[in-house]
C-alpha cells in the first residue's frame, strides 16, 4: 500500500483546483531509471487508468501506480513538506537502501 499525509493530502487538493483538473484525478506515482542513486521518482496527476495499475485510497486522495512500479514503492508514505530543504513532495520509501541529497533518487 502507498499512502498520504495529512500534509500531501492538502497540497494534492489545492493543485487539482488551482489547475483546474478534472474532478476525477489522481495522483499517478511510479520510477524510472535514473538519478543520482540509480532510481528516480516520479509523480504527476492523472484521470486516466491503464489496465495494469494499482490503485490504493488513502484519507480521500487516490493514488495509482504501475505494477514495476509498486514493487519499488510498498510501503511508502507521500509527504508535503516546505522546510528550509526546499518545497515539493516527498517519498518516505522504507524500501530505500541509499538516497541521494535531493531526495529525488533512491536504490533498493
Amino acid at each position: 500500500m502507498i499512502t498520504v499525509t495529512e500534509n500531501a493530502k492538502q497540497r494534492a487538493i489545492t493543485l487539482i483546483q488551482e489547475e483546474n483538473r478534472p474532478a476525477d484525478s489522481f495522483i499517478r506515482v511510479g520510477v524510472d531509471s535514473g538519478g543520482c542513486s540509480g532510481l528516480s521518482y516520479k509523480l504527476e496527476f492523472d484521470n486516466q487508468l491503464l489496465p495494469s495499475d494499482q490503485v490504493f485510497e488513502d484519507k480521500g486522495i487516490k493514488i495509482v501506480v504501475d505494477k514495476k512500479s509498486f514493487l519499488y514503492l510498498i510501503g511508502t508514505e507521500l509527504d508535503f513538506t516546505s522546510g528550509l530543504n526546499g518545497k515539493g513532495f516527498v517519498f518516505n520509501n522504507p524500501n530505500a537502501s541509499r538516497t541521494c541529497g535531493c531526495g529525488e533518487s533512491f536504490s533498493v
